[in-house]
């Protein structure tokens, strides 16, 4: 994995024009079904983050690039669930992963519209979950608002940890009080966005309860 991060970096700093292209492709296959299974797309961008705090590309161009690359995954993989429909987990190469298919479906049924948000932070559904939404034909304009707003939000917070540990660490010599400062903003603005999608997953469970629980007390009345 050092052997990759090292000569990925040592792509972007040679040719910066290819920054939001490379980017947009790790991003890309982190998305797609199954081969988001295998990328390891996570520590590769905390280290392309760890690029950015230390100069060597700018952040605009990686931050688009992740965004463009995590969208277009998502809706390749909505519209192979939605062309090919449920029987595409009885199929080569899907059939293997039939249960993370299945844990991405009860997700999907629980949390709707939330799924699709909250299921690209979360690593055990987060390349399933568009699949299941075309396979259980959600509407096309709902999924995209989820997938292109949940991209906006997964990118910064992805780069984050590692662009604020190279500012940090480029800081410690010159000026140990800004470079405190600077990991206290970073895990912040991290545990903000954890904290608000949890509470955002919980009040949902919350809320379905209640109707869930009428339902049974007006099936079970004589």
């Amino acid at each position: 994995m050092e052997t990759i991060a090292a000569d990925l970096a040592q792509l972007m700093r040679s040719h910066q024009y290819l920054v939001p292209f490379i980017v947009g492709v790790i991003a890309f296959g982190e998305s797609l079904v199954l081969l988001g299974l295998v990328i390891p797309a996570t520590a590769l961008m905390l280290a392309i983050g760890g690029l950015i705090g230390s100069g060597v590309v700018q952040p605009i161009p990686v931050i688009g690039g992740a965004i463009a690359g995590a969208v277009a995954g998502d809706i390749v993989s909505y519209w192979l669930g939605r062309w090919v429909g449920p029987r595409i987990v009885h199929r080569w190469p899907l059939q293997g992963y039939r249960p993370q298919v299945a844990q991405a479906r009860l997700f999907f049924r629980r949390f709707g519209f939330a799924s699709i948000f909250f299921g690209r932070f979360l690593g055990p559904v987060r390349c399933t979950i568009p699949l299941v939404a075309g396979m259980m034909r959600m509407d096309q304009r709902r999924f995209q608002f989820a997938n292109v707003s949940s991209a906006a939000v997964w990118a910064p917070v992805m780069l984050a940890p590692g662009w604020v540990a190279a500012e940090g660490a480029a800081l410690v010599g010159a000026d140990s009080g800004a470079s405190w400062l600077l990991w206290m903003a970073g895990l912040t603005v991290v545990m903000l966005v954890v904290t608000g999608a949890a509470l955002k997953v919980i009040k949902s469970r919350v809320a379905r309860r209640p109707r869930a629980g009428r339902r049974a007390a007006s099936t079970a009345r004589p």
